[in-house]
């Protein structure tokens, strides 16, 4: 059997395993059982349920959105792991001299982010928390190239930023952090499967988390290197790249009641503001709870 794994560049420790493939990390892992591996690339995370759900691949990751999403979507999906906590991984910016100083300041206004990944479960949580809605209290707009141009202008009134990008402001100046994404949200790494992988092969789901994790190991010992090769395919320079990388934990941990918790949470927020038009079940998408294709979301009420 040939085991596929969806790979974008939004997910680290996925993009490294797939550099990485010359060290053929998954592939040794995956070897003793009598699998081999292949990476499908593609380059918008929000479609790894779909692509679950069509067996075009076999295991993927995003932030903790699109796994929600998913659900809501009738996508059968599994939980297999996440990562440690990402508390710097991104940060909701206003310009420095702007009058808005909280979340509840942005009633009205116009943000830019990375709708339908674990940016919207950043704003929509710290407005949640703030009494507002993302869906009726802000403009809502997916980010672009011009994302950071626009809010130094004055076009916009806050933007989403992370990694390299993130990096690069803050060294240019003139921005200030309203929400650090750790203060409102735990901002981890998922990895999840179809529910066939994850119930009959765990030795295999398994064996992947490991070159996950060896991959993590990698990119730890090595964050030049890494900065490297994500600033030659992705752009920006390394010395950002580089103050992006050493930021996150570089660490996979097992899916635990508290994860499910935190996603529970988001999926409710989503509903109840319209992100979602139906209620998701979190814990219906974990290995051997008795769920089938399209029962991760509840019936619409």
């Amino acid at each position: 059997m040939t085991i596929t794994i969806g790979v974008h560049s939004s997910n680290p420790s996925l993009y490294h395993l797939y550099h990485l493939t010359r060290l053929g990390l998954a592939q040794e892992e995956l070897a003793p059982l009598g699998e081999s591996v292949v990476f499908h690339p593609y380059t918008n995370g929000v479609r790894t349920g779909e692509l679950l759900s069509r067996g075009v691949i076999d295991f993927g990751g995003t932030g903790s959105t699109p796994p929600v999403t998913a659900q809501a979507a009738g996508h059968d999906i599994v939980y297999t792991a996440v990562s440690a906590p990402r508390p710097e991984h991104g940060a909701l910016l206003v310009p420095e001299d702007s009058p808005v100083r909280t979340v509840a300041d942005l009633k009205g206004a116009t943000v830019h982010l990375a709708i339908g990944s674990w940016q919207t479960h950043l704003v929509a949580k710290a407005l949640d928390d703030a009494g507002l809605s993302h869906a009726d209290d802000i403009t809502a707009v997916r980010s672009a190239d011009d994302s950071e141009e626009l809010l130094r202008t004055g076009a916009i009134a806050a933007w989403v930023a992370q990694g390299a990008q993130l990096a690069a402001a803050r060294r240019t100046g003139g921005l200030r952090t309203l929400i650090r994404t750790g203060d409102v949200i735990t901002d981890r790494s998922v990895f999840f499967a179809r529910r066939d992988l994850a119930e009959n092969r765990p030795e295999v789901v398994e064996a992947l988390t490991r070159a996950l994790q060896r991959a993590d190991d990698w990119a730890a010992a090595h964050p030049r290197r890494a900065a490297e090769i994500a600033a030659a395919d992705l752009g920006g320079s390394a010395d950002d790249w580089e103050t992006a990388l050493r930021t996150l934990p570089w660490r996979i941990e097992p899916v635990t009641d508290a994860f499910v918790a935190e996603q529970q949470e988001a999926a409710d927020i989503f509903h109840r503001t319209g992100f979602i038009d139906r209620p998701v079940t979190v814990a219906h998408a974990l290995a051997g709870s008795g769920e089938g294709a399209g029962s991760g979301a509840d019936k619409a009420v």
